[in-house]
């Protein structure tokens, strides 16, 4: 796309899979021309699957609106023709493996020293400083190290959290970083180099339990769909469905008694009066509220918790996820010429329109023509 907050941004984008990807389509979606440097084969992402009409799921939602150049960063000539566009760049974001751009003598102190204007963004797994630095990091792992499946899952079974989160929570801060950096560009005129790791995405997730942890001595343990420090938040199972509900604070609470499970008399018994009596005493709680729930069906749940302004959601599966009557989608169009839709990115209005995916190298022989070479 042509116009856009950030129309006549530059980013050149050494990336793969997920983190710097979803960062830098974000950057496209605002209007920034992003040119994505790839291998001859192509970028991992484009071989995960053919899922999408014989495009990748992960590289249809993560590429629209971008351009495609193959070079071949070890041979002189194709570093050359890197360097004049970095030279021309005001965004650089790279997911390469650690020390793989300082050995193309592009490390933080190359970068800053020849492009003083460039803000250059390196993703890593974990702190380059720390004593984690060369480990291998993906989603999972960095999941699995970071204690998040500790608190995700049943009690019994940990699990990661279902979708690429650590990629996804690094791509956004990533995103936000640059955003910052731009801004203060503006005022300085310097560029910058930054670090974001996704062990750190992660870990900023964890403050709250490990904020228990540290202060009150307390772990957080695993609760499935219930909520590990706020009660009533859980789904309860209704005589023809699941209704989830969230009850945050003692009004609520006093509502979600008198309207919802028609015992007032709950409000006031003092193992109940408070969320953290409540979150302590949830055992006995759920032998209170469960009888009364299950002999509901869910369209009467549903009444009694909206008469009473109590939040409440439903189960959705995958499958029923493109019937949602909340889903608002946007067309994107795939190397090939074929059309798809996908959710509309949080924040984009309904006149927007993205770019499509970019067929493999489409954009070298233009970008050598235009940066020489």
């Amino acid at each position: 796309m042509s116009d856009g907050a950030l129309s006549g941004l530059l980013v050149v984008a050494l990336e793969q899979a997920v983190a710097a990807p979803l960062c830098t389509v974000r950057l496209a979606d605002a209007g920034a021309r992003v040119i994505k440097i790839e291998r001859f084969e192509g970028e991992t992402a484009r071989h995960y699957d053919a899922a999408v009409k014989g495009t990748s799921a992960y590289f249809s939602w993560l590429n629209r609106g971008k351009e495609s150049a193959v070079l071949d960063l070890k041979a002189p000539e194709d570093m050359a023709l890197f360097r004049r566009v970095l030279a021309q760049a005001d965004v650089l974001v790279q997911n390469l493996i650690p020390g793989a751009m300082a050995r193309m003598g592009l490390s933080d102190a190359d970068l800053a020293r020849d492009f003083p204007k460039l803000i250059a963004v390196s993703i890593v797994g974990y702190g380059q400083d720390t004593p984690s630095a060369a480990m291998r990091a993906y989603d999972m792992l960095v999941q699995a190290e970071s204690g998040i499946c500790a608190v995700t899952g049943t009690p019994e079974v940990p699990t990661k959290i279902g979708v690429s989160a650590a990629d996804i929570a690094t791509g956004m801060n990533a995103h936000a970083a640059i955003l910052e950096a731009l801004i203060a560009r503006g005022r300085s005129g310097r560029g910058a180099q930054i670090e974001i790791a996704m062990f750190d995405s992660m870990a900023d997730w964890m403050a709250v339990p490990l904020l228990h942890y540290e202060h009150a001595g307390r772990e957080t343990a695993r609760f499935g769909l219930s909520h590990a420090s706020i009660y009533p938040y859980r789904p309860f199972s209704c005589a023809d469905g699941t209704v989830i509900v969230a009850v945050q604070n003692n009004g609520e609470w006093a509502r979600f008694c008198a309207g919802v499970l028609l015992r007032p008399d709950l409000t006031a018994h003092p193992d109940y009066t408070t969320n953290a009596l409540r979150v302590a005493n949830r055992t006995a709680l759920d032998l209170q509220m469960e009888p009364i729930l299950n002999a509901l069906t869910s369209a009467e749940a549903i009444a009694r918790l909206e008469a009473a302004s109590i939040a409440w959601g439903r189960y959705t599966a995958v499958r029923d996820l493109g019937a949602h009557p909340a889903l608002r989608r946007v067309d994107v169009t795939l190397p090939d010429g074929q059309s798809i839709t996908l959710p509309r990115p949080a924040g984009r209005n309904p006149g927007f329109r993205p770019g499509p995916v970019p067929a493999l190298g489409s954009s070298s022989t233009s970008l050598r023509a235009e940066f020489g070479g």
